[in-house]
């Protein structure tokens, strides 16, 4: 198959960590051409299909020239989406304004012939931390708000909690308050921008002390492995990228429940890669734009995470392919 991927710049990728970069070994070692390209290089225009400008890779095997590239300069190749037999969109959040435009462009391609994965409109439609509202059964205590009273008086109510913005990612802009209020006031007006902006609010999860859990989903299957990803020198944030040190460890019987229940349902809405972050034994977002951990769970437990996802892509491919 020839397999575009959607990223962000190849020359900031840090391939020892990089789940893109672990698909794209992958999809190689199995015979597949890459092409890559970053959002800003897809166009539409009239009365034509969309097209990407792409450069055609291939992967070295060095550690540091990782890859050779065909085109030299950013527009030197065009070519309509429809002609790759997938699209592999990992263009990392924020989920912003041109993330949003980018669905809608690849959306456009898959009604011209295109096959995207994770489904453009599926992207669109879970946001990552709200996503999580749609199993209220699995979550805590957790409010959606811009109201700065409404936050007052959920913290009376749960006395230790969590505020973050809903298009945060790796843990930035995330804030805890605890049961003396110390800054919630300055905390709120900061996340809520005097009212204009939605803020998520949830009770503290004191298990965030064994770690943050990426549960990956590819397939709507269970990776069996999750990473947990534990705070560091008293910070509250587990994310790797705010210093959390990633633990391999097999899904627990709540891990699996949770990841049986969601995967098979978004799988069916066109989400073939999924990361669910679990605390303790509550579901705290569902990540569905670039979900990462696949070196780290491999590096640790010997599972190829990059393999279960190439196999799924080439499954989806050919069930896409069947009229």
């Amino acid at each position: 198959m020839h397999l575009l991927f959607i990223a962000d710049p190849l020359e900031s990728f840090k391939i020892y960590k990089d789940t893109t970069f672990a698909m794209m070994r992958e999809a190689q070692a199995r015979g597949h051409v890459l092409s890559t390209c970053e959002p800003k290089d897809i166009r539409w225009q009239r009365g034509e299909p969309v097209i990407a400008f792409v450069r055609d890779i291939t992967l070295t095997g060095d550690p540091v020239h990782w890859f050779n590239a065909a085109q030299h300069k950013p527009d030197e190749r065009g070519q309509a989406l429809k002609a790759f037999d997938a699209v592999v969109m990992r263009k990392d959040p924020p989920f912003d304004s041109e993330f949003f435009y980018a669905t809608h462009l690849l959306e456009q391609a898959e009604r011209e012939g295109a096959k995207v994965f994770n489904k453009p409109r599926g992207l669109r439609d879970h946001p990552e931390k709200l996503a999580i509202m749609e199993w209220p059964q699995f979550i805590g205590p957790t409010l959606v708000t811009r109201d700065a009273q409404d936050i007052k008086r959920f913290h009376a109510e749960h006395h230790d909690i969590i505020l973050k913005p809903l298009d945060g990612m790796g843990g930035t802009g995330i804030f805890r308050v605890k049961a003396d209020g110390l800054n919630l006031g300055a905390i709120i007006e900061t996340l809520n921008c005097e009212g204009t902006q939605t803020v998520m609010v949830q009770k503290f999860l004191p298990a965030i002390s064994e770690g943050d859990k990426r549960i990956l989903v590819i397939g709507g299957q269970p990776v069996p492995y999750c990473l947990a990803r534990i705070p560091q020198g008293g910070e509250v944030r587990g994310n790797l990228a705010a210093g959390g040190k990633g633990v391999a460890q097999p899904l627990s019987a709540r891990d699996r429940e949770i990841a049986e229940a969601i995967g098979p349902v978004l799988a069916g809405r066109g989400l073939l890669l999924m990361g669910l972050d679990v605390i303790g034994d509550s579901l705290t977002e569902i990540n569905v734009t670039s979900p990462t951990c696949f070196q780290e769970i491999f590096d640790q437990t010997g599972f190829d995470v990059a393999a279960m996802f190439v196999q799924a892509l080439e499954k989806a491919v050919k069930k896409a392919l069947v009229p």
